[in-house]
This record gives C-alpha cells, structure tokens and sequence, in this order.
C-alpha cells in the first residue's frame, strides 16, 4: 500500500532530478572545463589574477595546483649514500630539484598531501595549531571568502604563490639560513618587513625556498643540494638557487632571493629567469640573518612584468633600516610595472661594457655567452636604441684614471711605494699629495691595473660577525644567541668536494673582534663616483654586459677560476650599490668545463689591483675540458643609476617581449 502510493510520486519527480542533476552536472563540467583551460605553467601575476576575477579559478585552486607540482618536483635530485650531511653524488635527469626546504602547510594536512617531516613548518613546534599561523591554504581560503564577498581582490598580489629565502624571517616557518642549527624556537618572532608587506598584499608564502647554507654554495645542512632544473647535474647558480629553480620549473609564481654578490642574478641566470637586484637603499633588509653593507633584496620570475610588480609591493621606507631613508623621495609615483609596456627604446642610450666582453683576455668557455650578449646588444639597437661603444681602452677605465687615485688616496697610494716612498715606520717621504696632483692632471701617468674588472669588493673586517649577532639578539631565541652558539649548536654537512660549511663560513666569520667597513664604504663611494660620471659624460641611461661568461659547472667539480677579474658571474658593480636587472638572452648549444689537474703547476699570484687588494694563488690546478653539448641559460644584465629601476625595466621589458628568450625546464613540464 506505501509502495503503491509513493510510486506516482517518485514517478512524477525522477524527470525534476534527472533535469536538476543534468544541470548540475552541466556547472560542474563547465568549471572544471573553466579550471582544466587554466595553465599554472608558465603563468604570469595578470593571468591569475584575470582568472580570478573571471571566477574561473580560485586561490585555493590555485595552490592546489603548485602543491601537486611540488610533490611531483621538489625530491630530492642526488644520491646521499654516506647519508644526509655526506658527500653527494649527482645524477643525470634527476626527478627532484630540493627547491623548497620548508612547506607552509599544516601537519595534518602536509601528511595528506604526502610530505615527509622535514618539509615542516617547524621542528620546535610538532602540534603547530596556532590559529594566528594560517597556512597557504587557510590564507588561500580567506583570500576565496573576500573574494566571494566583494567581489574585489583585495591586493596587488591577490592569490599570487612566492616562496621565501631560507634567510629572511617568517613568523609562521623555521628560519634558519639552511643550517640545521638547535634553536630553541626555530620560527623567528616576527615576520621580516618585506615578507609583511607581500602578505598585506594579498600574497600566499607557499614555503621557504632552499639556499646555500649561510648564503654560500648551493647546498644547505637541513635543506641538502639545490638542483639546477635545466642540467641536474649543474649548479643552480648561487645561494638563491632555491628560489630560482622553484620560479624556473613552476613550483611557484613568484620568488624572493637576496644578493651580497650575484646571489639574485646569478641564479636567475642560471634559470632562464628574471632577477632584480633592487638599489642597495629601496627595499629594507630588516629581519634577515646576517644583515651586511652590500645585501640587498629581491624579486625572481619568469617576466619582467611580474617581477616589477612584487618590486612595487616590497620597495619603500622602513624606518627599522636606516638604508631605506635613501628612498625617501626618489621612488616612481606609478608602480614599477607600469613602465613594462614600451615596446620602442628610441631615446635611450646604453653604453656597452666591453671590459666584460674581451675573448682575448678570457677562455673559450666565456665564449658562446658573449656572442649571445652581442645578439641581444643588436636586439637593443632593433629596438631604437642608441647603443654607445666604448673606446679600446673600454667603457669605465678614462673614469677609473681620472678619478680613482684621488677618490680612494691612501688605500691606492701604498700600493706603489716607487711613486708613493715611507719611511721604516711607514710615513711618508716626500710630498705624496704633490704626486697625486701630477696624475690627476696626467692621467696616462697612472699606474697598475684600471678598469673596472681589477677592483674588488674592498674589506669589511668584523662585518659578518656583527650581522650575524645583532640578528641573534634581536630575535632573542633561548637557545642560539650568537654566532659561537650556531657553530657549537648545530649540524653541519662535510663534503670534499665544497668543505664544511661549519669551518668556511662561521668560524672565520667568528674570527674578528673589531668592526672596521672603512674601505669598503670608501670603494663603494669612489666607484659610484667613476660610474655616475661615466654615466652623466657620455649621456647613458645604462649600461649592458653579460651576467656571467660562464655557464656554471658541475657540483662537486672545481669552478672555473678568475682570469683576468673574471669569475663566474659579473658582480662587482651591482655590489656598490647600483640596481641591475638580468632577463633571459637565451641558451648555450655547449658548455666548457673544469676538472682537478693534480700534475699542473700553481697558477700564479695575480697582480695588484685597481681596488688596492694583492692577488692571491689559485686555490687549485685544473684544466679546461669540452665543448660538452649542453644547453644552458645565459642572462644579460642591465645596470643603471641608483633609483633608475623605471628606466631599466622599460628596458628589460621591450627587450624581453621583442625576443621572448625564455623557455621552461623540459625535464619539468606540466603534470599528467
């Protein structure tokens, strides 16, 4: 009798549902069509965010999205066999390249996803429930909420995934440089200033990136070995290599590195990506781990538009670093981003450094990148610009003559006794500022090396143990509060082939009981001195030259050594304060490279410098090896003014859209 009754009814409903499901299933395809057409590869700030707003994509899809990319790519890329702090031993097209050391992801929900306890946000803090430590899908998932709510994004970086430097501070992650260190808390109590205003922005921290421990090498005690995701054998490029090759192979939109040398460049380059080298004073360096006169944040991605736009987000005064006051004033009233749509450079004038072109003063292996540099100098002048050749002599060294012995005095004088003479007690004999007259009104008279490949960085005594302790007392951990409590309190790798990060980083850093930064603050001033007058001379609105000559060598073999003031990546000028920014000139067809040569004689001390600084003997005999067919990134830099940021992205992105030089890691593409 109930059957009977309720069979009409079912009857009369089942063409309701079936309707009801078809519809339903009709939006779920729809989105999943919606979501299916949206490529995380290779995708830009502006498409996300066009997504977005177009209800196609959220931001917890979003990061959904990376994780499964994460998982799938950031294993590890060597074999450990003496285990995880032994000699490493590389492997051809590994799977993994270890580019994020630390997941903002939730215990429970990192197990979900499959990821071991290492990726922990933290090793101090196993429940980790704090409800104020959202992670990158909570804040994912608030960003939907406001979204759904207004309509809005609610930031310029709304939904946009970064991963964060091992060396900078955030407050719901382990923060240790790499080190495998015993910090009593290892998440530092306060977010460093940038990471703030990235979050404030509407960004998503996915991780911390892995690094060279200690902002040295590419590998790290807790982390292990960054992987160069073009060649996983090679070198990702420098500390920041984490950050690179997490941006290179699409474990992210966005990624934040740091330079005291080529630390922002270098591994951009390696990556066929963009790097900014921001101007020493315009993005604060506030809560990083050993704070120096030459550091300098920022941004790695895959254009130059969105590495502009996290410029914007990052840039600016923080009254916590003095440096920043530099900034007042002399930032752009548009965003940085905005000057990435010329797409003619008639009006521009770029001066070429020839001093770092030379093949006659280098090797075969500096070859193949200059020709590519070369190529990307005709794309220049394609492009309208006036292109300025320097004379024989190059573009710097007239500057270097005129001004040099003046600027850095002292320093430069005791260099050439014969001209400069002191006595037994070393004070002068004879009239010293006589002599320094007579160059300045000759400068052919001037002595020794001049151009700008003969300088160095200038001595900074007690620099790093300062920075490393004013950092520790700021942070006021339990457990770790100076530099002697990192080297007695901590786990350190021991490879043959790269040293011990325990004896080649802090133990000589720990060494020095002054602070003396005298002479590399005199070179910084001196050389932006030559530079900016080189500049205002010759009416240049900046200057180009490679990256690096060298394609990077395998890990565990001997880099190539300096010839001539060359290393591997071209840093002297960005490290006195000036911005610079690399963008893809494309990719080697073969690679030079070095091996051990027990039998060859010591090369010998170079001459004195330029910088004032005696050579020193090549730490080991090698020989030169190849071509080796290998196909790698090269970079061409663009420096300019302090404060020119607009100038050169208006540069580096006519160039980059004219020749489109970047292409994704082959062995990473996307997922099934």
């Amino acid at each position: 009798m109930l059957t009977s009754l309720h069979t009409p009814i079912r009857s009369r409903l089942r063409p309701l549902l079936c309707t009801l499901a078809l519809t339903l299933g009709t939006i779920a395809v729809t989105a999943s069509d919606a979501h299916a057409a949206f490529q995380v590869e290779e995708t830009t700030i502006a498409k996300i965010q066009e997504a977005i707003l177009a209800k196609q994509l959220t931001s917890t899809e979003l990061v959904k999205l990376y994780l499964a990319r994460i998982k799938a790519y950031n294993g590890p890329g060597v074999e450990e066999t003496d285990g995880f702090l032994g000699p490493i031993k590389t492997i051809p097209h590994a799977k993994g390249i270890n580019a994020l050391i630390t997941l903002n992801l939730r215990p429970a929900t990192r197990k979900a996803w499959g990821f071991d306890d290492r990726k922990a946000r933290s090793m101090t803090d196993a429940v980790d429930n704090d409800p104020n430590m959202p992670d990158a899908l909570e804040v994912a998932a608030k960003l939907d909420a406001e979204f759904a709510k207004t309509g809005k994004l609610v930031g310029p970086l709304h939904g946009v995934v970064v991963a964060i430097k091992d060396q900078f501070d955030t407050f719901d992650m382990r923060t240790t440089s790499g080190a495998d260190a015993f910090y009593a808390n290892d998440r530092p109590p306060h977010d460093s200033t940038f990471a703030k205003r990235l979050r404030d922005a509407g960004a998503i921290v996915i991780g911390k990136a892995n690094m060279g421990e200690y902002a040295a090498g590419y590998r790290s005690s807790f982390g292990g070995t960054e992987i160069n995701p073009y060649e996983t054998e090679r070198q990702p490029g420098g500390s920041s290599g984490g950050s690179a090759t997490s941006v290179a192979a699409n474990l992210v939109t966005v990624a934040i590195g740091e330079e005291t040398g080529p630390s922002i460049r270098a591994p951009a380059r390696q990556n066929s990506a963009v790097g900014i080298a921001a101007t020493q004073e315009l993005v604060s360096r506030v809560g990083m781990i050993n704070i120096g006169i030459n550091t300098r944040i920022g941004p790695i991605a895959r254009t130059v538009e969105d590495a502009a736009r996290v410029l914007t987000v990052i840039a600016g005064y923080d009254p916590k670093d003095e440096m920043t006051a530099f900034a007042v004033g002399r930032t752009p009233a548009q965003p940085y981003e905005s000057f990435t749509h010329e797409k003619s450079l008639k009006g521009m004038r770029i001066g070429v450094v020839r001093e770092y072109m030379d093949k006659s003063l280098f090797t075969k292996a500096d070859e193949e990148s200059i020709d590519l540099v070369n190529r990307a100098i005709e794309d220049l002048r394609k492009l309208g610009a006036t292109i300025v050749e320097p004379s024989a002599e190059g573009l710097f060294t007239p500057f270097i003559k005129r001004y040099n012995p003046m600027l850095s005095n002292s320093s430069w004088t005791k260099l050439f006794p014969e001209l400069f003479p002191v006595d037994e007690k070393g004070k002068p004999v004879g009239d010293h500022l006589a002599t320094l007259v007579e160059l300045a009104a000759d400068p052919s008279k001037v002595p020794g090396k001049v151009t700008i490949r003969d300088f160095s960085g200038g001595q900074a005594v007690g620099e790093s143990r300062y920075g490393y302790n004013i950092y520790l007392k700021e942070r006021g951990d339990a457990n770790i509060k100076t530099l002697d409590d990192l080297i007695n309190k901590a786990n350190f790798f021991n490879d043959p082939a790269m040293g011990s990060s325990k004896k080649t980083t802090l133990q000589n850093a720990n060494k020095p009981q002054v602070l003396d930064t005298a002479l590399r603050m005199q070179r910084r001033f001196a050389i932006q001195q030559i530079v900016l007058q080189c500049f205002s001379e010759l009416k240049l609105d900046a200057v180009v030259y490679p990256t690096g000559n060298i394609p990077l060598g395998k890990m565990g073999q001997p880099n190539e050594p300096t010839v001539n003031g060359r290393s591997t990546t071209w840093t002297f000028l960005g490290a006195q304060g000036f911005p610079a920014i690399t963008v893809p000139a494309g990719f080697t067809e073969h690679v030079y490279d070095r091996i051990r040569d027990p039998k060859a004689p010591a090369a010998p001390a170079t001459p004195r410098s330029a910088g004032g600084e005696e050579g020193s003997s090549a730490p080991e005999a090698t020989l030169l090896v190849g071509p080796v067919e290998a196909k790698m990134p090269v970079g061409v830099d663009f420096l300019g003014r302090p404060f020119s940021e607009p100038t050169l992205i208006k540069i580096a992105a006519a160039y980059e859209q004219a020749t489109k030089r970047r292409l994704p890691p082959p062995d990473f593409g996307p997922l099934n």
